[in-house]
């Protein structure tokens, strides 16, 4: 949803940054508070989850995207900023060689559960997004993430009763009509493969909106105005 701080450097940009000219703004305040490198754990470690948590009030909507960083090692030296493997409960103790102390790591989704049921007890809308594709093919088609990271932000949503935007898939299905050669000349730069440029971000965030239109019980879909 972000690239780094948001400013475009590289090149490179989110589709959080390109959502709000979708909705009503004298309506509804749009903020983008993702933060590039950090994962589901790093997120809330780092204090970034509670600044937003304190942000939010009553009839808010949360939109959350985590996977790509999570899969990173959970005790390297250069961010120690993975999670365990899975949409359940596991938890392992390591020795943090970053902030230096003993910590207890959890599982994606249990991170992910973490923040829905806060948002949720503060009378928030949340709203599960599975992580962007990477611009990575096999065989004309982009690899998706429907058996790892994007299951298990589907089995979270389901577990808690939370609104679910497949994105991996739906953004997946737009790269395959477009064809391989298209998106990698035109949504990705020659030396990244994950973080998207701005043409890429755009088209990201037109497939969100599209996927708020259509999800059930959700009023989100109220404020947008094309």
């Amino acid at each position: 949803m972000k690239n780094g701080q948001g400013d475009g450097a590289g090149g490179l940009w989110g589709w959080g940054d390109f959502i709000a000219p979708y909705f009503d703004v004298e309506k509804i305040k749009v903020q983008n508070h993702a933060l590039g490198g950090t994962s589901s754990r790093t997120f809330q470690t780092y204090g970034h989850w509670q600044k937003v948590l304190d942000k939010l009030e009553p009839g808010d909507f949360l939109i959350m995207q985590f996977g790509h960083n999570d899969s990173s090692p959970l005790d390297d030296e250069a961010r120690a900023r993975g999670t365990i493997k899975s949409a359940g409960l596991e938890a392992e103790s390591i020795y943090n060689p970053i902030t230096k102390r003993q910590e207890t790591v959890y599982s994606y989704g249990q991170y992910l559960r973490q923040m829905i049921l806060a948002a949720k007890a503060k009378g928030v809308t949340p709203i599960v997004c599975s992580l962007v594709p990477r611009n990575n093919w096999k065989d004309g088609k982009v690899i998706t993430a429907e058996t790892d990271y994007g299951l298990w932000a589907k089995q979270v949503a389901e577990d808690t009763e939370t609104a679910f935007i497949d994105v991996n898939l739906l953004v997946a299905a737009k790269y395959y009509e477009l064809g391989e050669e298209y998106v990698k000349t035109h949504f990705f730069n020659d030396t990244d493969h994950t973080h998207t440029i701005k043409e890429g971000a755009e088209l990201n965030a037109k497939v969100v909106v599209e996927a708020i239109k259509i999800i059930p019980e959700n009023d989100l879909k109220a404020f947008l105005v094309k």
